[in-house]
């Protein structure tokens, strides 16, 4: 998947075929969201002005790179997971060792949206930082990528209710559930936070 063109992942985002599906785009708007992130640092390292914050600008470079990179892969992993699942879904349910396969499929195929809100929930605090210590001539793609890894987070949160729903170990589901419901809450509201600080700054 990731070496489709732009192009090409949005024909396929927009057809029948079965990937990439909300949790491949979402993974998407959080490599993006990351790439911004990136971006501000960049264009902030090794300016006179913002020397006091030169080694965590270069600390947050690193890490938001790192972030792009798990977020590209996030797309294929979404797309590999849900595979089995799409095939679980065809089988007889009165087949032998149908339950045990589709539990296993469905916990497989919320793993990797569970993990790209995660990675987005640590964009949107690498963001918050960029909002206060990032150059004012960069400081808009800070507030642009903290509002696509808010898309991301929630894009992703719901891929990951879609396949607890329907887990029969409601323990799990429930666990998986709650945590789930506490980073959309607390990072979503973060988020819009940070986007409306950067907006008082730009406008002085």
């Amino acid at each position: 998947m990731l070496d489709k063109s732009l192009r090409e992942f949005t024909e396929l985002a927009s057809s029948k075929a079965p990937v990439p599906g909300g949790g491949g785009v979402s993974a998407f708007a959080g490599a993006l969201a990351a790439s911004l992130a990136e971006m501000v640092t960049s264009l902030t390292a090794g300016k006179k002005k913002y020397r006091q914050y030169e080694a965590e600008i270069q600390d947050i470079m690193q890490e938001t790179e790192q972030l792009r990179i798990l977020l590209l892969e996030c797309i294929n992993r979404d797309a590999e997971a849900f595979a089995p699942l799409a095939k679980a879904y065809g089988m007889d349910k009165e087949a032998e060792g149908y339950a045990e396969r589709m539990e296993s499929c469905l916990v497989e195929a919320a793993r990797p949206p569970y993990e790209m809100m995660k990675d987005c929930c640590r964009v949107i605090e690498l963001d918050e930082r960029l909002a206060e210590i990032g150059s004012k001539l960069a400081v808009s793609d800070a507030a642009t990528s903290v509002m696509l890894a808010h898309g991301a987070l929630y894009g992703a949160a719901v891929n990951v209710f879609v396949n607890t729903r329907l887990m029969k170990d409601r323990e799990y589901a429930d666990k998986t559930d709650v945590e789930v419901e506490r980073l959309v809450s607390e990072y979503g509201l973060r988020a819009l936070n940070c986007y409306q600080k950067v907006w008082e700054r730009i406008k002085g």
